[in-house]
């Protein structure tokens, strides 16, 4: 079976993700797309790319860890999918040594990382969720030894 183009993974991603917000009422395809955009800034590959627009798939609920399995795309991109896949109740330190055990995954979640931290995206949100956030997204950044960023 012949794996998905990147167009047809972005057309999945934004179809699953259809109606979804992040948390400033964005539209979440556009975090997605960013992602996707900083991915092929830093170099990363084409499978990286495609699993930019499904890293939050999983994980939001929008597709299964089964429908992953049996979709038209390549391990690696499955892998890092899963990898970025935040579990319930998981420690950020079991989070990221999963990341960083997974090829291509750290590369998609500095993208994810920078896109989160955005100033202006963050500057939409009260105080507390601001600060906690952005405590969070520079304790995962040094747990995956990304330069302060």
């Amino acid at each position: 079976m012949p794996h998905l183009s990147l167009p047809q993974v972005e057309a999945l991603a934004r179809r699953v993700h259809a109606g979804q917000t992040d948390k400033a009422g964005r539209p979440y395809a556009e975090h997605l797309q960013a992602v996707a955009e900083g991915v092929r800034a830093r170099g990363g590959s084409d499978e990286q790319v495609a699993a930019a627009w499904l890293h939050d798939a999983v994980e939001d609920g929008v597709l299964s860890p089964r429908d992953l399995a049996g979709a038209a795309l390549p391990q690696e991109v499955k892998d890092i999918v899963l990898a970025l896949t935040k579990r319930p109740g998981e420690d950020l330190a079991d989070y990221a040594a999963r990341v960083l055990a997974v090829p291509g995954a750290r590369l998609v979640k500095e993208a994810d990382l920078a896109h989160n931290a955005d100033p202006d995206r963050l500057a939409v949100l009260d105080e507390p969720v601001r600060a906690r956030l952005t405590a969070k997204y520079a304790r995962v950044r040094r747990l995956l030894g990304l330069t302060p960023g």
